[in-house]
């Protein structure tokens, strides 16, 4: 794992130095192109963005520049942010971590009025049911004659994305026999 004064460099940091590649941004400029270019499947809040990019500019791998309009400060990666951003993407890639609040809301399922468990999954399928219908869309638009040319490794994000929706999908309809539910 890449370190950065003796602490490793996490996936939050790095993402951030990822998008940073492509020219200096503020804070909520890459708050939006996070949720743009990751967001479906690495979520980034503004507290953490700015957290993170105030430890990187104390660590060199960003240079802050001048305030701009709302005193919003724009943020270019430095050849040190380059550099750990680089071993970051060649080591491997940290073990997947399971945070799925709906599988908190099933740990403690019990504690619900009656009826009520149903009404979440029934709003958590329909959720999850319109994200696969988007990624389906997507991929359409991205495969369509004259799109414009994207990466592999963002036309490979999108197929987990499809896959894993339709995965998803399959547990919900298999969700109302483990519960109990009619």
């Amino acid at each position: 794992m890449a370190a950065v004064n003796g602490r490793p460099l996490n996936a939050t940091a790095a993402s951030l130095l990822g998008l940073l590649l492509d020219g200096p941004m503020t804070g909520w400029d890459l708050v939006a192109a996070a949720q743009r270019r990751i967001g479906d499947f690495w979520t980034l809040t503004q507290s953490q963005v700015y957290r993170e990019l105030a430890t990187m500019a104390a660590d060199g791998l960003v240079e802050v520049g001048p305030p701009g309009p709302r005193e919003r400060k724009p943020h270019a990666i430095t050849d040190r942010g380059r550099e750990a951003f680089a071993r970051w993407l060649d080591a491997e890639p940290a073990p997947d971590q399971v945070r799925i609040p709906l599988l908190l809301t099933l740990a403690f399922a019990p504690h619900l009025p009656p009826g009520r468990l149903a009404e979440v999954i029934a709003a958590q399928r329909a959720g999850h049911a319109r994200r696969l219908e988007g990624y389906r869309a997507a991929r359409e638009q991205l495969r369509a004659p004259g799109a414009p040319a994207v990466g592999a490794g963002r036309l490979a994000t999108l197929e987990y994305g499809v896959r894993h929706e339709q995965a998803v999908l399959d547990w919900f309809d298999e969700l109302p026999a483990i519960l109990g539910l009619p």
